[in-house]
């Protein structure tokens, strides 16, 4: 087939046709941050900022003599533990010309807006990173920013390397002040029910309830293997079609039931297992937007934040570290 000798065609009048431009902007770029949300919020008055821990003497079954005298006499006590962190800042700086501002634009009505809400949405990823790391307390100076001690480097008691790893230490003696020395990477090995397993029994007898365990995508995977998901059935009515169970959501272990939440931000390698009771996040400075001085034609805003990682308890955690 052939057109007619001198038929005009879209191709011809590229001039006259209006554009299709969809005024919906797709993004599927992850903003879920599991930790933050679970966790507590709370202040802090300092970019140092401590608090107190305690325990109980471990139990000890010891009959007195009737009529003993305590004349001299004390039982032993232990002093709080004295722990702090450090906050640290994030930031984002978003500059939209005032040009860009006026013209008409598809999908939105402001770009600096527009540009503002992504901000926020990356900064709480970065920090969602910073939670869930392995960053240890540093106090900064004049020309090194401070940083927070992450979730990696407060679990101490219950961390579960592979061979030749090691948990963190704090930097003063017994279990008094801050993270100061990161762990020690080990042998990489398979995430295994008896990990989990262990991990929930570390928690449960130090007195912790391990409510929660936070994971990446490749753990989750590992842990929807573990032999317990086989034996689940649901019944299907007549008629209907059968469901496939392939995952698993919570685990009913013998130290309780451990919600499994998936974090696309948690390190490869670690699965934390705990209580958000006893975390939190301490802000000095909450979120803001801090408008610029305009030194050009456009608009500049400044989207910050400065908090640190308050862990109430690291035996209420467990480290479940060196997978693959």
């Amino acid at each position: 087939m052939a057109l007619i000798t001198n038929t005009v065609t879209r191709y011809d009048a590229t001039r006259a046709v209006r554009e299709d431009l969809s005024n919906m902007i797709y993004n599927i770029a992850p903003v879920d941050v599991p930790v933050m949300s679970n966790a507590g919020r709370d202040t802090a008055k300092q970019t140092f900022f401590e608090w107190q821990t305690d325990g109980l003497a471990a139990p000890s079954n010891t009959p007195v003599l009737e009529g003993d005298d305590i004349v001299g006499y004390t039982d032993p006590r232990a002093p709080t533990n004295r722990v702090n962190n450090y906050t640290q800042i994030n930031r984002k700086v978003v500059t939209v010309t005032g040009t860009l501002e006026a013209v008409d634009k598809a999908g939105m009505r402001s770009y600096l807006a527009y540009e503002l809400a992504k901000a926020a949405s990356e900064m709480k990823r970065d920090m969602e990173t910073g939670v869930t790391g392995f960053q240890i307390g540093n106090a900064g100076s004049n020309t090194v920013a401070r940083a927070t001690a992450g979730m990696g480097a407060w679990i101490i008691t219950n961390y579960a390397g592979g061979a030749t790893g090691a948990a963190p230490v704090m930097s003063g003696s017994g279990m008094n002040g801050t993270p100061g020395t990161a762990a020690t990477a080990g042998t990489n090995r398979a995430f295994t029910e008896d990990l989990f397993k262990a991990a929930q029994q570390a928690v449960w007898t130090q007195g912790g309830d391990p409510k929660v365990a936070f994971m990446n995508a490749s753990q989750k995977v590992a842990f929807s293997t573990f032999a317990g998901i086989a034996t689940r059935f649901r019944d299907v009515p007549a008629g209907k079609q059968a469901q496939i169970i392939g995952a698993a959501d919570l685990y009913v272990g013998d130290f309780g039931t451990t919600s499994v939440v998936p974090d696309r931000f948690m390190p490869t390698h670690n699965v934390y297992v705990g209580d958000t009771e006893y975390m939190s996040l301490a802000y000095l400075r909450n979120f803001r937007t801090e408008v610029m001085a305009k030194t050009a034609d456009g608009e500049k805003r400044m989207l910050i934040a400065e908090w640190g990682v308050r862990m109430k308890s690291q035996y209420s955690w467990a480290n479940i570290a060196d997978l693959t």
